[in-house]
This record gives C-alpha cells, sequence and structure tokens, in this order.
C-alpha cells in the first residue's frame, strides 16, 4: 500500500514541474505554489547534459526540445572599439543541446497539467509530526501535505524555513552577472559577441530573428549584497561597475534601465551537509546548486526530479527509506557538477585570451553533435 500520498512542492520552475510530472506518472498528488501569478516562461537560455537527455525521453519531451535547440554558432571577442580580435567557438559554451529556458518551461508545465497550482503564494512556516506536515501560506489558508519539497532555488524560503538561514549555506563565487532583453541592433544570428575587460565581461547573443537578443554583464566582487527585490539598486551597482567601458556598453546599460525583463544574482552554490529534514526534502538549486558557471544546473534539476519521485515510488511513498536513496544517488553527480561551477568561476575571466588559448579550450571540449541518450535507472518496474 503506497503511504504519503500528497505531496506540496515549493517552486514552480524547471525543477518543480519535471517532479510534479514525475509524481502523477507514479500516482502521488503533487501541489505546487509559486509565489509569481502564473509559471514564468522568461529567462535566458539553459543546456542539457548526459542523463538530463535520458529524462526528456522518458518524458516524451526530448523531440520535442530538440526542435527547440539555438543552434547557437560561434561568437566573436571584440575590443573596446568593436574590433574582432578572436572567435570564441560553440564547442567552448554549448552544452549537449540548448534551448530558451521560457520554452522549456511551457513544454513542462504542459506535462505537468495535472498538478494543483497555487499561485500568488508562498510559504510562511512548517510544522512536522509522525504523520504529516502543516503549512501556512503567506496569502492562503493553511493546509496540511503528508510530505513537502523545496524546489525554489538558490534562495529558497523553504530551506529558510525548515533549515536554517541562507547565510549558512551560500556560497559565492564571486561573480556577479545581470541578464536582460533588449533589441537585436547588433543584427545577431544565431551567435553573440564578447567583450572582456579586467574583472568584468559583457555579451550580446541571439538564438533567432526575431529582433530580440539577450545580454549579460557579469563582474567580479567578492562582497556584494543589494536587496534580492531591490531592482532599482541592483541597476544602479551594475551600471557603476561598468562606467567608462567601451564597446556596446553604453547603449547596454540604457538598455538595462527599461528592461521589463532584468535579472541580477550572484553565481553562488548551495552546499549542504543533509537536503533531507524528515518529512521535507529540497530539490534543484534549493539543495544543491552547481551555479550558473557550471552549466548543469537544468540538467541537475531534472535528473533529480526523476529520481526523488522514482524512490518514492519504489519506497511506496516512505519517505523513510525514499529520501535517504535519493540523496545517495544523487551526491556524486552533484559534487561533480559544483566541481565544474568553482573551476568555470576561477577561468571565467580570460584577459583578452588569444586565439591559440580559445581553440585549445574548443579542442579539449567535447564534440557537440546529435547527442545520445545516457540512461538512468528505470522506476517503471517498481508496484507502488
Amino acid at each position: 500500500m503506497t503511504t504519503n500520498k500528497t505531496v506540496l512542492i515549493s517552486g514552480a520552475g524547471v525543477a518543480g514541474l519535471a517532479l510534479a510530472h514525475w509524481l502523477d506518472h507514479h500516482g502521488f498528488r503533487a501541489t505546487l505554489v509559486e509565489r509569481a501569478p502564473y509559471v514564468r516562461h522568461g529567462g535566458y537560455a539553459v543546456d542539457f547534459r548526459g542523463e538530463a537527455l535520458d529524462v526528456l525521453n522518458r518524458m516524451g519531451l526530448l523531440e520535442p526540445v530538440r526542435a527547440l535547440d539555438t543552434a547557437m554558432g560561434d561568437a566573436a571577442m571584440v575590443d573596446a572599439e568593436g574590433r574582432r580580435y578572436a572567435t570564441l567557438p560553440a564547442a567552448v559554451f554549448a552544452g549537449d543541446l540548448e534551448v530558451p529556458k521560457g520554452e522549456l518551461t511551457r513544454l513542462l508545465h504542459a506535462a505537468a497539467r495535472g498538478a494543483e497550482y497555487l499561485f500568488d503564494d508562498s510559504i510562511r512556516s512548517v510544522e512536522q509530526d509522525a504523520d504529516g506536515v502543516d503549512v501556512t501560506f503567506e496569502n492562503g489558508p493553511p493546509r496540511r501535505f503528508d510530505l513537502l519539497v523545496g524546489a525554489d532555488g538558490p534562495h529558497s524560503r523553504t530551506r529558510a524555513v525548515v533549515f536554517g538561514p541562507e547565510e549558512r549555506f551560500l556560497r559565492s563565487l564571486g561573480i556577479h552577472t545581470a541578464i536582460f532583453s533588449l533589441p537585436n541592433h547588433l543584427g545577431l544570428d544565431h551567435t553573440g559577441q564578447l567583450y572582456v575587460s579586467p574583472g568584468k565581461a559583457a555579451n550580446v547573443f541571439a538564438g533567432d530573428v526575431r529582433g530580440r537578443a539577450r545580454a549579460a554583464l557579469h563582474f567580479a566582487a567578492e562582497e556584494l549584497a543589494p536587496g534580492r527585490h531591490d531592482m532599482a539598486e541592483q541597476r544602479r551597482i551594475v551600471a557603476e561597475r561598468f562606467a567608462g567601458e567601451g564597446w556596446e556598453i553604453p547603449r547596454l546599460l540604457t538598455e538595462m534601465r527599461a528592461a521589463e525583463d532584468f535579472w541580477f544574482d550572484v553565481n553562488a552554490q548551495v552546499v549542504m551537509d543533509t537536503w533531507v529534514d524528515d518529512r521535507v526534502a529540497l530539490l534543484g538549486d534549493a539543495g544543491y546548486c552547481a551555479a550558473p558557471t557550471s552549466g548543469r544546473g537544468t540538467s541537475q534539476a531534472l535528473i533529480g526530479a526523476y529520481v526523488l519521485a522514482g524512490e518514492l515510488a519504489r519506497a511506496r511513498g516512505d519517505h523513510r527509506a525514499a529520501f535517504p536513496a535519493y540523496e545517495n544517488a544523487m551526491r556524486p553527480l552533484v559534487a561533480e557538477h559544483q566541481a565544474v561551477g568553482r573551476a568555470g568561476a576561477e577561468r571565467f575571466f580570460l584577459p583578452a585570451p588569444t586565439q591559440e588559448v580559445l581553440d585549445m579550450l574548443a579542442a579539449n571540449a567535447p564534440e557537440r553533435t546529435r547527442p545520445e541518450v545516457v540512461r538512468l535507472p528505470d522506476y517503471d518496474d517498481t508496484s507502488y
């Protein structure tokens, strides 16, 4: 007999939506609480690697996702006057498969259509007992669930309420990033341009020809803590850091001030001794963020959702067996991904790399071909 049938998932992003799909697939009832008024369909392009392709395949989404591949080509390295001095091969920065995050979220939302959604709300408090989890919300009435999964990102509210304050677990990698969309005034078509100066980098890239592009501004800073929702202060900081820079920076700063999809955060990892507290578990960036410099976050979220739901099914809902099995299965992968993230941060700001260095990096990168599916454990042979 299956126990613990009802699961509250905090966060309707990639991890939460994928988990909702797999829980429904295995016969559980998933409810997602999301502080936004809807499933957010914005964001930059995301990569898939290795086992994540198997998860997409098992969801029936591999071919639809492949159809959205940005097919990004090489990027130009430019100086302060906009002169190209090197070519950054796509192999250096591309995953096995890259798609716009918004399009991926739409597909995952459709795949999780059987879940219940609580929008414009978030968790306020959590109380556990031997039989369930009592949750109070910022807006809606209190509810009781069998289990709770925090899939609410590196600044997880679930983690803060259950495990402790953010500063105990968040490890800055010393790089801050702002991302926003803007008109494609450079006429980019499945390519980009990258400008680097000491401690700073800026790139503009476009994966289609619909007149829009995205910009990313990165800078090194160890101690920097503007309010997470104070976008005016965040914009001010970015503009101050890039003041006086050449290339397209003045125009990018102007576009940044008006961008409705502006996003800013520190590149950081979440490091925890455990992702489990009795009936509560953490998933994806909430428990083990590898940082954007890893290029592994989306893959890690999809794999974690598949494994967590599968272990719950295998244990017939017994979280005392399923949660530790999920953590044991994911730890080696997370350790590998976080090591990649730290290494990526260390070499992030290359001071005007030569073409020889870029070609060497490309030669050591995996060839980007039509990716093969790497198979994960099969949980469908479980009786639940």
